[in-house]
């Protein structure tokens, strides 16, 4: 066992780390902080496809550099444990709840990250979803990263390098994650999940590789019932109605699951927070706390944005992999099917359509995925790519 573990079909970049690791206990105080010079720096910028493991990287790499066993990152010992566990007191594990994070925010952080490491070796900063933060907060995070305290490690994660300014990644030491295997993902559900091999399989191939993904279609019902009512839109764009209707399901089921997982999260937040701010046994607040009660409400509705809208986006993307193996079969392509379980519908559509048409619908998909990110109404949105579905030919 070692911290290295969960991350799958990574072995070049277990290397790379296990290396870094070596020579930070090599390192003098201030060494590395030139991303092209030795093996240890101390900015790192992790980065790969959703799924890939970015943030498992970072954290073992995190728990490894604090390790104080020989080799490091044993998966054993207290500071190891204490580390994947997120209690580390030497480990600040970021993780933006919202759609951006701030400039004031990313200034406290930086605060707290520049005071000397109290029971580890380092310490370690790891800004999970480091693309959110805003271009102040960038700049703010910049400054941090360009002089840092000799004993501060920076673990930044983003899908592309291109997600951070150039003068940030310039600084950095990237680690490149790749999309894991099919295989690696079957016999990860079948070994540590005990999910069995027909199902492990069918799950990994749904999930493209995305591992937190492909875990929860092979262990979770309602999730694999939504992803099959998302393959199913196709075959229900017989109409204007229908399509319509095929969008507002789409988007009810987003809004659901976003509410499923922020509910029970909220009420606990919230009451944690009352309790914090001197809430009477009568339920009554002390004057000034208004605003942080505020606040904490601000910051929950930004989380449910948020996961409604990765929810449509995870959507979108089975709904992509769907023309995605029409495409391929039109085109005679030897790539493997995503959606095995569908292929005779699949290829019934594929015989029935030309690819021309197949590529403007996976299109349509794409610019959806874009009009969600720059915040247009969802509904309008998904109605847009489904009446475009139905029409493109």
């Amino acid at each position: 066992m070692s911290v290295w573990d969960d991350l799958v079909g990574q072995d070049p970049v277990i290397a790379q780390l296990r290396s870094a690791v070596t020579a930070s206990g090599e390192a003098a105080p201030g060494a590395g902080r030139s991303p092209g010079g030795g093996k240890m720096a101390h900015a790192w910028l992790f980065t790969g496809p959703p799924g890939s493991g970015r943030s498992t990287a970072a954290r073992a790499f995190a728990a490894a550099l604090q390790c104080a066993e020989t080799p490091r990152g044993c998966g054993h010992c207290a500071s190891c444990h204490q580390v994947l566990q997120g209690t580390h007191a030497d480990v600040e594990i970021i993780r933006p709840s919202g759609l951006s994070f701030g400039v004031k925010e990313t200034r406290e952080l930086v605060l707290r990250a520049s005071s000397s490491p109290s029971v580890g070796r380092w310490q370690v900063v790891l800004f999970e979803d480091a693309d959110r933060a805003t271009e102040a907060a960038a700049n703010a995070l910049l400054k941090a990263i360009e002089e840092p305290p000799p004993r501060t490690v920076w673990l930044l994660c983003t899908p592309s390098p291109e997600d951070m300014l150039m003068t940030i990644r310039s600084r950095c030491r990237v680690v490149t994650l790749r999309t894991p295997p099919v295989s690696a993902v079957t016999d990860v559900l079948v070994l540590r999940d005990g999910v069995d091999r027909t199902t492990a399989e069918i799950a990994a191939r749904a999930a493209q590789g995305h591992i937190s993904r492909a875990r929860r279609l092979a262990t979770d019902a309602d999730a694999r019932r939504r992803r099959a009512d998302v393959l199913a839109i196709p075959r229900r764009l017989t109409g204007v109605g229908p399509a319509v209707m095929a969008a507002e399901s789409l988007v009810k089921a987003a809004e659901a699951e976003a509410k499923a997982t922020t509910e029970e999260l909220n009420e606990s937040e919230t009451a944690t927070l009352r309790q914090a701010l001197g809430e009477s046994a009568k339920g009554r607040m002390p004057r000034g706390t208004a605003g942080a009660l505020k606040d904490l409400e601000d910051k929950q509705k930004s989380r449910a944005t948020r996961l409604k809208r990765d929810s449509l986006d995870r959507a979108l993307l089975d709904l992509a992999s769907y023309y995605r193996d029409v495409l391929t079969l039109q085109m005679g392509a030897s790539s493997e099917l995503v959606n095995t379980e569908l292929d005779p519908e699949l290829r019934s559509t594929a015989r029935n359509g030309t690819p021309e048409a197949t590529l403007r619908r996976l299109d349509a998909i794409m610019a959806c995925r874009e009009s969600l990110g720059a915040n247009v109404n969802p509904l309008l949105a998904v109605e847009a790519l489904t009446l475009a579905l139905r029409t493109a030919n």
